[in-house]
């Protein structure tokens, strides 16, 4: 097959798939990993697995590559009139949900309904004074899906999830706008490397992960972990781009450089060795800084069983964790061929170099 990074995103983007509720984005990864690998696998959290063998020897040492593929949305919270409470699934801040396009996944009926709804607040005389000023507080946003009381009844339970609707979208300057780029631009980033990789030799199994619930508690890739136990994993996510507001902040241009993530989960030997091979290919790579935790499935990877070595790529991105992310496409594919260069360059002993110290 002949891979093409833009299409496969925007493809990801036009599904849902939160946090615990994977299956539509699963969907749409498996056909082209199965293309790209040599086994494909479901955990029991709904993680999907790419396994890749390598040319070495056995027993062949694995590496480990970990993007999550889940999504923060909305949930139901309760039915008044036909309108709809909500709740968050994930980090959501309340202040860019009013007037957003997003999909009801209806399941009372039995089967699962896609209904089109807006995010939607009462007039500000008609809320009590913590709501007239400023942002208004989650507790009195609803969806309106514009149907009848008894309709909406019908099709809608408490518990059904909802998701942002925004279209992607290509911008000038070779970037791309959608919901959850967070974190399925290293999905693709990955995809990528799995591209390259199936048609250059590597001797180490390679076995692709894209995780589940990232959004709630990075616990698809503690199972993964558990189940797979690579020699080492990278785990591939976004980072913070220089945008409106930045200030002085430790931000990385959009377009310029993918990041290297020196930090408590972090591995030293693992930060040098992908800096090394960065600087032999030429591919831009900046120092990311998460001295306390990375936010990322780094932490939830790193303590499986005995603990696994890490390393933390990043992908710029803007506005994360709303309907409108934006990344640059330039950087997705230097993240894919970083790991891709890194993987296929790795000698069967190389783990006799991976040292605290």
């Amino acid at each position: 097959m002949t891979f093409e990074i833009l299409p496969f995103l925007k493809s990801m983007l036009s599904v849902a798939g939160l946090s615990g509720y994977e299956a539509s984005i699963r969907d749409v990864i498996t056909p082209v990993w199965q293309e790209l690998s040599d086994q494909t696998w479901v955990s029991s959290h709904g993680s999907l697995h790419a396994m890749c063998y390598g040319e070495g020897a056995e027993p062949r040492p694995k590496v480990m590559i970990a993007a999550h593929m889940d999504a923060i949305g909305l949930m139901v919270t309760g039915i008044e009139d036909g309108f709809l409470r909500i709740t968050q699934v994930g980090g959501v801040d309340p202040r860019i949900l009013p007037g957003q396009f997003v999909t009801v996944h209806g399941s009372q009926s039995g089967q699962t309904v896609e209904l089109p709804g807006m995010v939607v607040m009462p007039p500000a005389h008609l809320l009590p004074k913590d709501g007239q000023k400023g942002p208004l507080p989650q507790k009195y946003l609803l969806v309106d899906t514009g149907l009848r009381a008894e309709e909406v009844e019908k099709l809608v339970r408490v518990g059904d999830v909802i998701s942002f609707a925004t279209e992607p979208r290509e911008l000038s300057g070779d970037t791309l706008s959608g919901h959850t780029l967070d974190n399925r631009a290293s999905v693709a980033a990955t995809t990528f490397a799995l591209d390259m990789l199936s048609r250059r030799k590597h001797l180490w199994d390679v076995i692709a992960v894209a995780t589940s619930q990232e959004e709630v508690g990075g616990i698809g890739a503690m199972g993964s972990s558990f189940d797979i136990m690579p020699d080492f994993a990278i785990v591939i996510d976004v980072t913070f781009a220089k945008g409106p507001g930045g200030g002085d902040a430790v931000l990385f241009d959009m377009g310029k450089t993918i990041t290297n993530t020196w930090g408590s989960c972090d591995h030293p030997a693992l930060y040098e060795a992908m800096k090394a091979t960065a600087d032999e290919y030429e591919i831009p790579l900046a120092r990311d800084f998460a001295p306390s935790g990375s936010g990322t499935d780094a932490y939830d990877v790193q303590i499986a069983q005995a603990g696994i070595p890490v390393v933390e790529l990043g992908i710029p991105l803007r506005y994360m964790h709303t309907p409108v992310e934006v990344v640059s496409i330039k950087d997705v594919k230097r993240a894919g061929r970083l790991m891709a260069e890194f993987i296929s360059n790795l000698p069967l002993d190389f783990m006799n170099t991976v040292r605290w110290e």
